[in-house]
C-alpha cells in the first residue's frame, strides 16, 4: 500500500474491542463499514486465542468484501493466522523490524510511540504508520496516559513523515480539531462501538473528517 493510499485508509479507523461493544461485534462492524469506516483493528486482550480467531474470521470476511484493511492489535501470530493485512504494535510488543522480517513484504505494521525518539525512529525501524495519542482523554485504554492535547499532538506528529492516526477520546465534535492538528485520520472505539446506531455514528464521523 502506498503512503497516500494508507493515509486514505486511516481516515476513519475503527478499533473493534469486544470489551467495549454494546451489541454483537460482527453486526456492529457490518453497520460501521456501511457507515464509512476505512480501516479496522481487532483488539482482543481478554479472549483466548481461539476465541479471538473465531471472532476475527467473520471480521476479515466483512473487511475484505468492503475492501477495507484489517489489522490485529499486538499479536503478529494471530494476524498471520487470520490472513490479516497487518499488525499494530506498542513499545513493549514484538520489535518492528522483527515483525516485518517475519511477516514479509506488503504486510502493514502500525506502531504507537510513547516518546519523541520512538516517533522519530519508527520509519527506520519498519513502521508503516503511527497511532499517536491520547489526543484527548480516554477511558478505553488503562495505560494510555494523560491527554496530549492538540498542540502536543501536532508537535509529536511533526517528528515523523509516516501517516498518522490520532487516537483517544475522539468523537464527531472534536474530530476536526484532531485533523487540524495534523492527523491523517482518527482512530475511535466507543464513538462507534457504543453508539445506539453504529452506522449513523460512523457516517457522522466520516463527515467530520472529510477533506
Amino acid at each position: 500500500m502506498t503512503p497516500d493510499a494508507l493515509r486514505q485508509a486511516l481516515r476513519l479507523y475503527l478499533v473493534v474491542d469486544p470489551d467495549f461493544v454494546a451489541g454483537d461485534p460482527i453486526l456492529t462492524l457490518r453497520a460501521a463499514l456501511a457507515g464509512g469506516v476505512t480501516m479496522v483493528q481487532l483488539r482482543s486482550k481478554h479472549r483466548t486465542d481461539r476465541e479471538t480467531l473465531a471472532m476475527g474470521r467473520p471480521m476479515q470476511a466483512l473487511c475484505r468484501a468492503a475492501n477495507v484493511p484489517l489489522v490485529v492489535n499486538d499479536r503478529l501470530d494471530l494476524a498471520l493466522a487470520l490472513d490479516a493485512d497487518g499488525v499494530h504494535l506498542g513499545v513493549d510488543d514484538l520489535p518492528l523490524d522483527d515483525a516485518h522480517r517475519l511477516a514479509g513484504p506488503g504486510f502493514l505494521v502500525g506502531y504507537s510511540p510513547e516518546t519523541d525518539e520512538q516517533a522519530r525512529s519508527a520509519a527506520r525501524r519498519g513502521a508503516d504508520y503511527l497511532g499517536i495519542g491520547p489526543i484527548f482523554g480516554t477511558s478505553t485504554k488503562a495505560d494510555a496516559g494523560s491527554a496530549l492535547g492538540p498542540d502536543e499532538f501536532a508537535r509529536r506528529r511533526a517528528l515523523s513523515e509516516l501517516p498518522v492516526a490520532a487516537i483517544g477520546g475522539i468523537g464527531a465534535a472534536n474530530a476536526p480539531e484532531a485533523m487540524a492538528a495534523g492527523a491523517d485520520g482518527i482512530a475511535v472505539v466507543t464513538a462507534i462501538l457504543r453508539a445506539a446506531d453504529p452506522e449513523a455514528a460512523a457516517r457522522s464521523l466520516a463527515e467530520a473528517v472529510r477533506p
